[in-house]
Formats: structure tokens, sequence, C-alpha cells
């Protein structure tokens, strides 16, 4: 080997050195970046989850309502973070959802009955 030949090898190792250290500091950020919107999405799942709990949560609620109070809260109402609609599409059948207020999204609807109520004569 001549002494000029070993001079370019050299730079021919540096070279393969720099685009080594290039092709892992590009596949570290891609790995980092996954790993961060992954915790984002981890992050946003649990929000959602404890949201549709609350919601859950308040729709028992309502269910357990009597007549009178689901005629008192009759039409589209704020309740907190949510949009409530009662509906009563028959005397005896009440249709109910639950939306988010910000984004009009229906999380929750379900159907009532609650019989009519039966005067007694004097």
């Amino acid at each position: 080997m001549r002494l000029g030949e070993l001079g370019v090898r050299r730079g021919m190792v540096l070279l393969e050195a720099i685009v080594a250290l290039t092709i892992l500091a590009v596949a570290g950020g891609t790995a980092l970046t996954l790993a961060a919107s992954s915790l984002a999405a981890i992050d946003r799942a649990a929000k959602t989850d404890q949201a549709s709990q609350r919601a859950s949560r308040f729709l028992d609620a309502v269910s357990l309502w009597p007549r009178a109070d689901l005629d008192r809260h009759f039409g589209i109402r704020h309740e907190g973070s949510w949009l409530l609609d009662i509906g009563r599409p028959s005397s005896t059948l009440y249709v109910v959802s639950l939306s988010d207020s910000a984004t009009g999204r229906v999380l929750f609807a379900t159907s009532f009955f609650r019989p009519e109520v039966a005067h007694a004569a004097p």
C-alpha cells in the first residue's frame, strides 16, 4: 500500500463514521418521537376514559329520576360539561342523550319507561 492510498482510506473511514452516526441520530430521533406520541395517546385515552366514566355515572343518576324530574328537565340543558337532552316521544317513553358540550358529540343515549301515574278518585 502506498502512502497516498493510506490517506484516502482514512478519509473514507471518517466519512463512513459520519454517515453511520447520522443514521443512528435519525433512527434515535424517530424512536423518541414515536415514544412521545405514544405517551400522549395513552394520556388522551386515560382522560377520555375518565370523562366517559363520569358521564356514565351521571346518566346512571338520571336513570333513577322519577317521571316528575324527567318532565322538569325536559329539553336541552347544560349539566356541568355536558348537554343533557330529554325528550318524550310518547306519554310513557323518555329518550335521554348526554353530549359533550364542547364538541357536541353524543356520549350516551338511552330510553326510559315511566308509567303514567293514575290519580286516585276522590
